[in-house]
């Protein structure tokens, strides 16, 4: 591993930020059990907006619909934000949006590498899972009081020596050859996530550029829900993230969450 820009503390964080909300307040961790976990504690006790939950190993770290996400010690960014935007909880998926847009345009900034995006929460390489993204939300009634977005990102991770996720995931080492220091991407992806995250509190949408960075879209996909399995056309996505998708028969389903496989040729892969 490369020393300096991939050994992460507090002060080496704060060393290069480049914003002046997102990350400001930092908490690290050399392991814990979840960054999202520890965040929402620290939301709770009311934790500035910004806040940022980083560690280099987590224990207990999961993506969506609870699954282990695996990544040894200093191998990838595993860190969390804290978020109390003027939004309705439906719309809490704009989150998401800003987020995973920042990750890619960093990814592209440091390593020249594009990613795509797959509905609705993943970052891709090759085809191959990179990262992912899951948002947690704090309410109260029908107000959100803050929302947590958890970032998984796989950078100099050695996938090979992980046969769980060998055949369907990557990392920004295996996919450009050489080591990736960690905290050059990091202050990338704050500054971008701060630069979206300013003007969405200003009313803007990220929905049209999220939806042109989608690789989900307008191809035949399959969708497993947990109402069961949907195969159509990916038409489109809302400006709350929700798949909009062309059923054989001429019905459309707003989908909210599920788990999407592609269509490559005859096949869904």
């Amino acid at each position: 591993m490369m020393k300096g820009l991939d050994e992460l503390s507090v002060a080496r964080i704060k060393s290069g930020l480049r914003t002046s909300l997102i990350g400001r307040h930092v908490v690290y961790y050399p392991i814990v059990g979840s960054t999202n976990d520890a965040a929402k504690k620290l939301a709770e006790e009311g934790a500035p907006e910004g806040t940022l939950v980083i560690a280099d190993e987590q224990m207990a770290g999961r993506g969506r619909l609870g699954r282990r996400w695996l990544a040894p010690k200093g191998s990838s960014l595993l860190m969390s934000l804290l978020f109390r935007p003027p939004l309705a909880p439906h719309q809490a998926g704009r989150l998401t949006m800003i987020c995973s847009l920042a990750i890619a345009d960093a990814i592209e900034e440091v390593t020249g590498l594009r990613p795509g995006l797959k509905w609705p929460n993943d970052i891709l390489l090759g085809g191959r899972k990179a990262g992912g993204i899951l948002t947690e939300l704090g309410t109260t009634g029908g107000r959100l009081d803050y929302a947590v977005v958890g970032v998984g990102l796989n950078v100099n991770l050695d996938v090979a020596r992980l046969p769980e996720i060998a055949a369907t995931a990557t990392s920004l080492s295996r996919e450009l050859g050489r080591e990736v220091p960690r905290l050059e991407l990091l202050w990338a992806i704050l500054a971008g996530i701060e630069e979206r995250y300013l003007r969405l509190r200003a009313g803007h949408s990220p929905h049209e550029e999220w939806a042109a960075r989608l690789v989900t879209l307008h191809r035949q996909v399959r969708v497993t829900t947990p109402q069961g399995v949907l195969e159509g056309w990916a038409e489109g996505v809302d400006a709350d993230g929700a798949l909009i998708l062309l059923l054989p028969d001429g019905r459309r389903e707003r989908l909210l969450a599920g788990d999407v496989t592609l269509r490559t040729g005859p096949q869904f892969s």
